[in-house]
């Protein structure tokens, strides 16, 4: 078991690759406390693991609260013993267009997918440390390496997200933590479904939602949207001791998109 006797947390658990991602790591040995918004979602997953046998806590929590992105940390350390490793696996969409862009919109991009992390990351230091070291994980995308010209505002918030990796990365290697971040490509999510929903890639590409997946899909080199489990492994990975000597990177799950 590569995650045996750790303790962990999962974002965006209800759903998509944080559900598979926290299945799959209680499947490993881990502990998970199960992170969402989605109270049925959460129930769901935590359900499932034990029912397989594992072990988790399901917690409902919207992350937008500060209050809340450090109680999720709180409560699975207190429920388990410890913290060994964060998956901070939230995120949003984003605005499509910068002309007309809601501001309240552009805040809650900024809110889900920087803000929440950067809360959660403090919370979870001290926890880490505590342990003796553990492992950080954010999900960034392909969006975060080259830029997007569907997402120029998703583009943003990736790119900080990867940069906060990097610069985290080397901040807190002295203390055995180890900060890397994932970047996936189209994935066979319902957040997919709500990037190719948008007016701007319509026009583009055409006016059915399921086509407009496999459209998108098939621009990469593979001809296929990832699966969200594909997406579970690459984290699983860097989680674990098997990436020993791995911080600071941001490596593309991405059928070859950014080859």
């Amino acid at each position: 078991m590569r995650l045996k006797d750790k303790i962990g947390i999962v974002t965006a658990a209800g759903s998509g690759m944080g559900r598979a991602g926290a299945i799959r790591f209680a499947r490993e040995g881990a502990s998970v406390g199960v992170v969402d918004v989605d109270a049925a979602g959460v129930a769901a997953v935590v359900k499932e693991i034990e029912a397989a046998g594992g072990k988790a806590k399901g917690i409902v929590a919207d992350l937008r609260g500060d209050a809340n992105a450090r109680r999720i940390v709180r409560e699975t350390a207190n429920a388990f013993g410890g913290l060994d490793f964060v998956w901070n696996h939230l995120g949003h969409p984003a605005p499509a267009s910068v002309e007309g862009i809601e501001m309240a919109d552009f805040a809650l991009a900024v809110d889900l997918n920087l803000r929440s992390q950067v809360v959660t990351t403090e919370a979870a230091l001290p926890e880490l440390r505590a342990r003796g070291g553990g492992s950080l994980l954010y999900t960034a995308s392909t969006s975060g390496l080259v830029g997007s010209q569907f997402s120029p505002v998703y583009s943003m918030v990736k790119f900080g997200v990867v940069g906060f990796v990097r610069a985290l990365a080397k901040r807190v290697a002295k203390d055995g933590i180890r900060v890397n971040a994932i970047c996936p490509g189209a994935t066979d999510t319902p957040m997919l479904r709500v990037f190719v929903a948008r007016p701007d890639q319509q026009s583009t590409l055409g006016r059915d939602p399921e086509e407009l997946v496999r459209q998108r899909a098939g621009q990469n080199a593979m001809g296929r949207p990832g699966r969200p489990e594909e997406m579970a492994n690459a984290a699983l990975f860097l989680i674990s001791d098997e990436a020993s000597f791995i911080t600071g990177a941001a490596l593309p799950v991405d059928g070859g998109t950014t080859a």
